[in-house]
């Protein structure tokens, strides 16, 4: 029977007129109901990038680190003794605000498996959330899911979740945000592919067994919500962590037998993902049998089975005549590989259901020749309002101790116990770094060293100028795993952005790109790979712009690793750097003046590498107690932080910003918000190292004062500013999130 094509069907599938006429025109002749959805989900923004690949080539994705660039299922960077980290970022946002707990359950899931279909053993979790404001109904349901959904499947299958961000804002209300890292460890010479090589060479697939869930996943995932969003929950994945659990133990089994030639997760797009571009990679083609599947439920269409993005799914390519050595593998692991296919000669995916030929499709046209669109870009109209800001409107300046109390309060600042206290952040015994203690740190077990790993992301900075939000984003990932006492040698990034055919989106898009690739350009950090998440956006209402970056470091000596908690009294607090006092896109003047204006803080990336240096030769040295750099809230929330673990006080006196001659010049010194600053702590007798070193390299460095006591006592040019109890403080900080949350 022909298939009647209309828009409606069209537009069911997210695809437009012209490019169903390139359908047509690859394939020759009118595609049938299965081929259109083939084609949908693999034309989608989230499979094909097709608004966003020929920016995402502008980014520096090579360096001597590099083992494994963009182009695979992860990235991965050298880390000595033959051993490499292996890493990505993705998002599952649309599923995780219809299903908060499975949305985000399956998004730890699949990346996960993009980490161990590499050949690596994953060690650590990182996630990157954005919520609504907290204290409505709406948004805690989605905390409660999303942090229940990630506890529940990391926990279970035993990868710690060891750190992290959570941002709250009104603009993310209606589309959350749920970027999940992983990073796993792999022997460089033993890392595996995603291709199908070997013409005759058999194809199994193994896992669960597919059902209806998460059919035309990755078009819903590349739309705006509207009214009718909840509506699309058979659009969500539901995950099993325990099967994954025997997953991954038997791949990475498998993957030690060189009778294995590829494998592929089954992630978004499902099976046409994986049969299409491990063909593509070999310059092969791949033939399946959909009657062959395991399915889990009756009645399966050959057009479900090809769409289904049912979770735990793997499929492999294994060399002919020694099918039973990886068989035998699976059945010691209580899984069944079921051979459901063939490598052919011919460069297309062919799929037959019961023998009967169902599609035939070229892999080039589904894989490398969907369409890109340079789309039109526009300044915002907001912009030019957006970035002015008159401090003398702000009226009277409110005390300093106020604006502490409000910002230590708020749900940006205050710690986020509760999300991380759900979380088993110990399992396997890696954890060298504990939440709230500084940047999340692993050991790699075998070797002296350590990778310490930040995700980083200022959706505030971005909507204000996204191209120094960028680079801001990238800067301050790098200078957290700096402090950590690493040096960056590999990022990934989570590029959330709104609807990309309004121009004044694909604007922030592009200049966002642009800042990732000034600044990794000038930091030495390739990018490996990453995700892009677009249509972040309900009913024409988007988010902020917000790239997320994860980058991760090396440290040559475990031992060494520094944290951000100050543990001894009578050692110095250095500053490093110079303090421009911005409060522009600051959240001071988002919490005391409800504000988002001005010009977020300028990125000196020539500092910034400087800065990043100095931090990881004084941890190298020894003579760094403890460090942490400056970011939400300036350097009084900074300084602030890093007491609250022990109670252990600090008498510091601040410099004034220079530039700053207004009445908010002391509120500037203590909350403003400046890239390339950190405060260090120097181990005894380490203050003159830590100072000569900072010479040399041309980073500005001073002695501002002294730990010890029981009290916050921060001065300005002097004069005491805050003078409080480290534990009222503290008490401020713990217990805010949980009040907004309602879950005290």
């Amino acid at each position: 029977m022909t298939l009647t094509i209309d828009a409606a069907l069209l537009d069911r599938h997210g695809l437009t007129a012209e490019e169903y006429e390139r359908i047509v025109t690859a394939m020759g002749r009118t595609p049938n109901l299965t081929e259109l959805g083939i084609y949908s989900v693999m034309w989608s923004e989230h499979c094909s990038y097709k608004s966003s690949k020929i920016h995402l080539k502008t980014l520096p994705t090579t360096g001597p680190r590099v083992v494994q660039g963009p182009g695979e299922n992860a990235g991965a960077v050298d880390i000595g003794d033959g051993l490499a980290a292996v890493f990505k970022i993705e998002s599952h946002n649309h599923p995780s605000f219809i299903e908060p707990y499975q949305g985000a359950a399956t998004g730890v899931g699949g990346i996960i498996r993009d980490i161990f279909t590499m050949g690596a053993r994953p060690i650590a979790l990182l996630n990157s959330l954005r919520f609504g404001e907290p204290d409505t109904p709406l948004t805690r349901r989605i905390v409660s899911g999303v942090v229940s959904g990630i506890a529940g499947y990391g926990n279970s299958i035993g990868i710690p979740t060891i750190g992290g961000e959570v941002m709250f804002d009104d603009c993310y209300a209606g589309n959350p945000l749920v970027n999940v890292l992983c990073l796993g460890v792999a022997h460089v010479s033993e890392i595996v592919k995603g291709r199908a090589d070997g013409v005759g060479n058999p194809v199994y697939y193994v896992g669960a067994k597919t059902g209806r869930d998460g059919i035309h996943g990755a078009t819903m995932a590349s739309a705006e919500f509207d009214e009718s969003s909840s509506e699309k929950r058979p659009a969500v994945q539901v995950g099993d962590p325990f099967m994954e659990k025997l997953l991954l133990e038997a791949c990475l089994e498998v993957m030690k037998n060189d009778a294995l030639v590829g494998i592929q997760d089954m992630g978004a797009a499902g099976l046409t993902c994986s049969t299409s571009e491990m063909g593509a990679r070999a310059g092969t083609g791949v033939e399946i049998d959909t009657a062959l599947v395991p399915q889990r439920e009756t009645g399966m269409t050959p057009y479900e089975i090809m769409l289904s993005e049912s979770q735990e799914r793997m499929l492999l390519v294994v060399t002919l005549g020694r099918e039973h050595e990886i068989e035998a593998i699976f059945e010691k692991w209580d899984l069944h590989a079921v051979r459901i296919g063939t490598v052919i000669e011919e460069p297309i995916l062919r799929v037959r259901h019961h023998g009967e030929l169902v599609a035939e499709i070229p892999n080039g046209s589904l894989v490398d020749e969907a369409p890109l669109y340079d789309r039109p870009t526009q300044l915002p109209a907001y912009l030019g309002e957006a970035q002015s800001l008159d401090i003398a409107s702000l009226g009277v300046p409110p005390a300093p101790v106020a604006a502490l109390d409000a910002l230590l309060a708020s749900p940006n600042i205050a710690s986020k116990r509760w999300i991380y206290r759900q979380y088993d952040h110990m399992v396997r015994t890696n954890t060298l770094t504990l939440p709230d203690a500084g940047t999340p740190c692993v050991r790699v077990k075998g070797t002296p060293r350590a990778v310490a790993m930040s995700v980083d992301g200022n959706g505030r900075y971005c909507y204000l100028d996204p191209r120094e939000g960028a680079r801001a984003a990238v800067a301050e990932a790098a200078r957290n795993v700096a402090c950590a006492g690493a040096r960056p040698i590999g990022a990934t990034n989570n590029l959330n952005f709104a609807n990309p055919q309004r121009p004044e989106i694909m604007w922030q898009f592009v200049e966002s790109v642009r800042g990732i690739g000034d600044a990794c350009r000038a930091l030495g950090i390739p990018i490996t790979g990453g995700n892009v998440s677009l249509y972040n956006e309900t009913e024409g209402r988007g988010i902020y712009p917000t790239p997320v970056l994860g980058v991760v470091g090396l440290i040559d000596d475990a031992s060494r690793t520094v944290g951000g908690v100050i543990r001894e009294a009578g050692l110095d607090v250095i500053l490093l750097g110079t303090p421009a006092g911005d409060l522009g896109g600051s959240e001071y003047l988002r919490v005391m003046h409800g504000l988002v204006r001005g010009r977020p803080p300028r990125v000196d990336l020539d500092r910034e590498r400087a800065l990043c240096a100095l931090l990881a030769d004084a941890a190298h040295d020894g003579v760094v107690h403890a460090a942490q750099d400056a970011s939400d809230g300036g350097l009084a929330i900074a300084m602030a932080e890093c007491t609250f673990a022990t109670g252990i006080g600090v008498d510091i006196d601040l410099p004034a910003p220079n530039q700053a001659h207004d009445a908010f010049l002391t509120l500037r010194a203590l909350f403003g918000e400046t890239a390339g600053v950190a405060l260090v702590v120097a181990a005894h007798n380490g203050t003159g190292a830590v100072l000569a070193r900072a010479n040399d390299l041309g980073v500005p460095a001073r002695v501002i004062g002294r730990t010890g006591g029981e009290r916050l006592r921060l001065r300005v040019n002097g004069q005491v500013a805050i003078d409080e109890p480290v534990a009222r403080c503290a008490a401020t900080w713990r217990g805010a999130l949980e009040a907004r949350l309602g879950v005290a």
